[in-house]
């Protein structure tokens, strides 16, 4: 079985012969642990195919580097106080209303968040992935954390408590965006599309369920089913507490979506996930600095165990956000997931 086809099938409950997995780390753990961490990765390479070059850890990309101000394609200005760490949107293009009505979406066929598109370049990219028999993907970008990027934070909150009138329209012309983005994934032929959208906090979501399906859910339905009906999947990345909308999320065409360990708890991910959502369960991340690697793989362990299905439902992911994780863990994390997602 491919890589593909396995992935596809955990995704589907279709049988994978193995639990789909990996582990990443922060530019910033690069940055310090150099060599050592790629001899790691070089150690793992079912877990950590992929890792950045030798020239990453010391350029961060735009938006990666500490003390940087940076205005993306969509108006909304970045700044960095963390060096290989994303930063924040600091500036917001329509934190006004009035400058609502000439706002402009830039054209996702020629244009990135940050850059240039090149979508020949997109193709052959993922022509190569069904080459080397891999999951092609296509990226769907960003969508509740796009509206508090062009709003900011603090108004949008505002904007649904005093449910404002310019807020639907808003989200209307956003989605006639995403669906003319994902249309372009479409054209050439994707497994899945992949869409980013964090509304959740540690203790539940940022806005109340009853605004989320009067406000969010509509959008969500109309963007994921128009991939569904194109024959492509669904992966949703979403971070913080979401277990009181994941009924939600089905309905609306999620395949996949990747809950927070500590944020949901794992009782809450068997209850709300096991057998009816593909679960790429995110192992929690704020205990690998603080723990022995005993502690490691029981918390790996944990999770398989609780979460396998035989035919699939589960993937595992295990991500080093910071730079003081010992490299002992990151090492421990590599092997439970091998040991227990591969055999």
């Amino acid at each position: 079985m491919t890589e593909r086809d396995n992935y596809l099938r955990a995704i589907q409950f279709k049988g994978p012969e193995w639990i789909p997995c990996g582990v990443g780390c922060a530019l910033r753990a690069w940055h310090r642990y150099r060599e050592k961490l790629e001899d790691i990765a070089k150690r793992h390479p079912r877990v950590m195919p992929e890792y950045p070059s030798r020239e990453e850890w010391d350029n961060y990309p735009v938006v990666y580097r500490e003390g940087e101000r940076f205005t993306d394609t969509w108006g909304c200005t970045w700044y960095n106080t963390l060096g290989g760490l994303e930063g924040q949107v600091v500036g917001h293009p329509l934190a006004d209303w009035s400058a609502l009505d000439g706002w402009q979406p830039p054209d996702p066929a020629t244009r990135t968040e940050r850059g240039v598109q090149d979508f020949a370049r997109v193709r052959r990219d993922i022509e190569k992935r069904r080459r080397d028999g891999k999951a092609a993907w296509g990226d769907g970008g960003r969508l509740f954390d796009r509206l508090y990027f062009l709003r900011g934070f603090d108004n949008l909150m505002m904007d649904f408590a005093t449910d404002d009138p310019h807020l639907p329209r808003l989200i209307e012309r956003y989605t006639e965006y995403e669906l003319a983005l994902v249309q372009l994934y479409l054209d050439i032929g994707v497994d899945v599309v992949s869409f980013h959208t964090d509304i959740g906090t540690q203790h539940g979501l940022m806005i109340s369920p009853g605004q989320f399906r009067r406000y969010i859910k509509p959008m969500f339905q109309e963007i994921f089913q128009h991939c569904r009906k194109a024959g492509a999947l669904v992966s949703l990345s979403s971070d913080g507490r979401l277990l009181e909308i994941v009924d939600d999320l089905i309905e609306c065409g999620v395949c996949v979506h990747d809950p927070q360990y500590r944020a949901n708890t794992i009782d809450g991910i068997v209850k709300h996930y096991r057998g009816r959502l593909c679960a790429n369960v995110d192992l929690d991340r704020q205990l690998f600095a603080f723990c022995r690697p005993e502690d490691i793989r029981a918390h790996v362990q944990e999770a398989v165990e609780r979460m396998y299905l035989p035919e699939g439902g589960l993937m595992i992911t295990g991500s080093v956000w910071d730079d003081v994780t010992p490299l002992e863990n990151i090492e421990a994390l590599c092997e439970a997931v091998e040991e227990l997602c591969l055999r």
